[in-house]
């Protein structure tokens, strides 16, 4: 048999104290529910009247209209004035990708004595992508971005949910970058070859 005292919890000096309205109980559900069937009959009422009700958005038609600037959605990548992708595959997105969403292989082109080095392959797997823009933060070359929209990213085969380059360089094409460089002399061919 053991000896122990019961556990007795410590009283604080200022502890709430419920009064005897709120002991009741009773008073105060009867008041939750109140507001929660004020709301649901006021919602229903715009509903059936054809309007449309307080938070409801009717995506992908619609969009909220209260999306923050800076909300991070799709990736893009931007193009050179050549319409070459302006990333050098430095691999510094991919690496600092805390879930490892993003795949690059890189390509040589002697031609291009600034940048030799190019993205063959530039992949990102949206199926575990958390949308927490560091690699847009890691990019030295401003190559790649995070664009408001999301479009048709919800998906039920997870092999639809892989983002190739291609389409990261031509679903909204960016030309803008931060950092432009000059054209290469001569057009090369190893460019455009994905």
């Amino acid at each position: 048999m053991s000896s122990r005292k019961p556990y007795v919890r410590k009283q604080y000096w200022n502890e709430p104290r419920m009064g005897w309205w709120e002991r009741a109980y009773l008073p105060e559900i009867l008041r939750g529910l109140a507001i929660t069937s004020t709301v649901f009959l006021r919602n229903m009422f715009k509903w059936v009247t054809g309007r449309k009700g307080a938070l409801t958005t009717y995506y992908p038609e619609e969009t909220r209209w209260d999306y923050a600037a800076g909300n991070r959605g799709k990736h893009v990548l931007t193009r050179r004035a050549d319409g070459s992708p302006q990333c050098i595959a430095c691999n510094m997105c991919a690496t600092v990708c805390p879930a490892k969403v993003i795949e690059i292989d890189a390509g040589f082109d002697p031609n291009d004595a600034a940048h030799p080095k190019f993205p063959t392959r530039f992949e990102i797997d949206y199926s575990r992508c958390i949308f927490c823009g560091l690699c847009v933060e890691a990019c030295p070359e401003d190559a790649i971005r995070m664009l408001k929209e999301v479009p048709n990213l919800p998906s039920r085969d997870r092999r639809e949910m892989w983002i190739a380059r291609e389409e990261l360089l031509n679903w909204q094409p960016r030309d803008d970058v931060a950092k432009p460089y000059p054209a290469p002399p001569a057009a090369s061919s190893a460019r455009s070859q994905p």
